[in-house]
C-alpha cells in the first residue's frame, strides 16, 4: 500500500542537490557488496553530478520524475523515449527506507504514462542487483539479453528487460 501523501511530479532544478543525495544513498546501499564503495562513489560522482542531473531536466521527449513524503524526496524516475517510440527507463530509484510500500510501482506506473504512445518500455538493470530484477519481473517485465550499460567494458553488467505497454 502506498504512504499517504505520496506527491510524485516534475522534477524542478531546486530539486536537484536533493535528488544527487538520495541518489548516493541509494547507490551505496544498493552497490557497494557489489562493486565497492569507491568504485559506486566514482560511479555517482560522474553520473550524478548536478551538472547531468540539470542537462536531464531539459531533455526533450523525457520525464524526470521525483516522489515526495512531505517535503522529503524519496524517490525518483528518468525516462526518455528511443528513436523506436520504445519509452527507455533510465533510473527509478527508491530510498531504502521507502523500499517496499508501493512508492517504486506508484512512481514507475506513472513514469511509463508519459509515454502514452510508446509500444514498449525497456530498462537495464545491474545483473547482481536481485531485489530489482525480481521488482521489475513483479511490473510485468521479462529479460531480453544481457549486455554492459552502455556497451563499455568500465561499466556494469546489465539484463536489458522489457515490457509491452499497448498492443499496436
Amino acid at each position: 500500500m502506498t504512504p499517504d501523501g505520496l506527491i510524485i511530479r516534475d522534477a524542478e532544478t531546486a530539486d536537484l542537490p536533493a535528488v544527487r543525495a538520495m541518489l548516493v544513498e541509494t547507490w551505496h546501499a544498493t552497490y557497494d557488496g557489489i562493486y565497492g564503495w569507491r568504485r559506486v562513489a566514482e560511479i555517482t560522482n560522474a553520473w550524478h553530478s548536478l551538472e547531468n542531473l540539470a542537462a536531464q531536466l531539459e531533455r526533450e521527449g523525457g520525464a524526470f520524475l521525483v516522489a515526495l513524503i512531505g517535503e522529503e524526496i524519496v524517490a525518483t524516475s528518468s525516462a526518455r523515449l528511443e528513436p523506436d517510440r520504445a519509452a527507455l527507463l533510465t533510473r527509478l530509484y527508491v530510498l531504502p527506507q521507502y523500499q517496499g510500500v508501493g512508492i517504486g510501482r506508484t512512481l514507475l506506473q506513472v513514469t511509463l504514462a508519459c509515454f502514452p504512445h510508446a509500444p514498449v518500455a525497456r530498462l537495464e538493470v545491474e545483473s547482481q542487483n536481485e531485489p530489482a530484477i525480481a521488482f521489475y519481473e513483479r511490473m510485468g517485465f521479462f529479460l531480453q539479453r544481457q549486455a554492459r550499460f552502455d556497451g563499455r567494458e568500465d561499466t556494469p553488467n546489465t539484463l536489458m528487460m522489457a515490457k509491452r505497454l499497448f498492443a499496436e
